[in-house]
Parts: structure tokens; sequence; C-alpha cells
């Protein structure tokens, strides 16, 4: 069964950096685009950051776009999120997410979720 398992979450200033790790298993990794979402509280499930399957295509939302970089390695079935310059407006449950097709900003179009990594960022 595919499993996707996010790590490095956790609590930092602002200002600071984390970086999230997501573990692949039971899934061809390299033929998935892979995805990065977050729900805060009270607020849908956005998009964060894809990467195509070979690592050469990636989206940001507007966001995080200069602070967040996407990565994978696919000798280890992992993609990482690199969050520089934290801000409170960060603080949410992000996701690591797997889609076969292209990568897209696009929930539905994934289609498997790991079960989530708290990041909280005090002020």
């Amino acid at each position: 069964q595919v499993q996707l398992v996010e790590s490095g979450g956790g609590l930092v200033q602002a200002g600071g950096s984390l970086r999230l790790s997501c573990a692949a298993s039971g899934l061809t990794f390299s033929l998935y685009a892979m995805g990065w979402f977050r729900q805060a509280p009270g607020k849908e499930r956005e998009f964060v950051a894809t990467i195509s399957g070979s690592g050469s295509t990636k989206y940001y939302a507007d966001s995080v776009k200069g602070r967040f970089t996407i990565s994978r390695d696919n000798a280890e079935n992992m993609v990482h999120l690199q969050m520089n310059s934290l801000a409170p407006t960060d603080t949410a449950v992000y996701y690591c997410a797997a889609n076969r097709a292209v990568p897209t900003t696009q929930r539905d179009a994934y289609d498997y979720w790991g079960q989530g990594t708290q990041v909280t960022v005090s002020s």
C-alpha cells in the first residue's frame, strides 16, 4: 500500500526556518509529481508547492514564493520543503501528496496524502 509520511514540523520563531520531509513507499516514486499543501484552522487546504517526477518543474503559491523551496531525491523516495523566513501566517498542518499526472495546484488531482505535520510559527 502507498504510504506518505511527513516529518520535520515543529515550533519556530518568526523569521526562522524548518525543513519538512516526506518519505514515500508503495509507489514508483519517480512517476509521481509531489506536492505540499497546508491547512490552517478554519481554512481550506491550500496549495503550497509542487514538483514534477524528474524534479525539473516546480510551482509555488504566491504566498511562499521566494521563501520556500521544494526538492526531491528519487533515489531515496523523498520530497522536501525548505521553509525560510517563516511567519505566523505559515502556521498550519502541512501535508505531502502524490499525483500520478503532471504537477498541479489542484487538491483533487492528488491520489495519495500523508497525515500531516504541524508547523507553528510564533510571533
